[in-house]
């Protein structure tokens, strides 16, 4: 494997986004049409009660080869939960698939708390309108925290595979103290999900599909899968769960693995083919990975320094 990078493709900054939002564009998705792409982005909004931020989903639209932006959102394509639901504070990310002449949206919701920072859990939206919108199925989550998976769910990427929707999400596996003057932080693995339907769904409960590759307080993130020929390929982001926002090098990485079977996964961080560059956007991190196939080609979005507060890049498969 290897990603030609194709460099940074948007910036939050040059345009003026719904709900206020000024920074950040994170996690995009993609969602093809036949003659342009549009891609999903949670952008943030400072809360004029207490100036802490919000996540909105907003989307650009832009032409083959990612050189040319027709469009970008100008209205709300998302609403926030009510107060006290799962999605409240925020939506990030929100991945999306065509269904019918329907385009489900799977918003990965969130919501302060007190003892910790967040809680996670997954809704679903559904656009009839090509995507412009979204309107929620309801105000609770289609998946969230469970007898066996107390903690975070979150992340969702939704493929369809011999007639049963997938989902592969991130789940917590505890929050945890490294120091006594910091608040703790949360750990987090990837796990897999199975539906019929594509809104109620059984998960593989407490199962971790993707080895650890720093310690066991690995956490691992945004997942996005490709089937390409017989086999299925998966690339995520990794990092350690402490000091990651000070220290570069223990921040966000993508990893890799693949699967014959969509059951088991083998780690081969070696054939991820992208890494930090030498400077620029993306010199200290790399992560929320989203890979696609758009006219002929395969594509990788993602976002680099500061969790994305930049905007995102594209690299396509060599």
């Amino acid at each position: 494997m290897k990603w030609k990078k194709l460099g940074k493709i948007f910036d939050p900054r040059d345009f003026d986004l719904p709900n206020g939002c000024v920074e950040f564009a994170q996690s995009p998705q993609a969602l093809v049409f036949d003659d342009f792409v549009r891609i999903y982005f949670s952008a943030r909004q400072k809360d004029p009660r207490n100036d802490k931020y919000l996540s909105h989903v907003s989307f650009v639209d832009m032409k083959k080869n990612f050189k040319e932006i027709i469009n970008v959102a100008k209205h709300t394509v998302i609403e926030l939960g009510k107060l006290g639901c799962f999605d409240e504070h925020g939506i990030f990310p929100m991945h999306v698939i065509r269904r019918k002449d329907e385009i489900y949206g799977y918003t990965c919701g969130w919501n302060r708390k007190v003892s910790v920072s967040v809680d996670t859990s997954i809704g679903l939206a559904i656009s009839n309108d090509n995507g412009l919108t979204f309107r929620k199925i309801g105000d609770g989550p289609i998946l969230t925290s469970s007898l066996h998976e107390p903690f975070l769910v979150g992340d969702p990427f939704v493929q369809t595979y011999e007639g049963k929707f997938h989902m592969w999400h991130m789940f917590g596996t505890g929050w945890k103290k490294f120091s006594k003057s910091e608040s703790p932080d949360r750990i987090y693995k990837i796990g897999h999900a199975i539906s019929e339907d594509g809104v109620t769904w059984e998960k593989e409960e407490g199962r971790q599909i993707i080895s650890d590759r720093l310690n066991s307080d690995e956490s691992q993130a945004l997942p996005t899968v490709i089937k390409l020929g017989d086999r299925y390929h998966m690339w995520f982001c990794y990092r350690e769960s402490s000091d990651f926002r000070r220290n570069k090098s223990r921040g966000y990485r993508i990893g890799y693995a693949f699967s014959d079977d969509l059951v088991d996964w083998t780690r081969d961080d070696g054939n991820v083919g992208i890494d930090v560059s030498e400077d620029g956007w993306d010199s200290e991190m790399v992560c929320y990975p989203h890979v696609f196939e758009w006219a002929g080609k395969i594509y990788l979005l993602y976002n680099g320094n500061e969790f994305g507060r930049y905007g995102f890049g594209a690299a396509v498969l060599e």
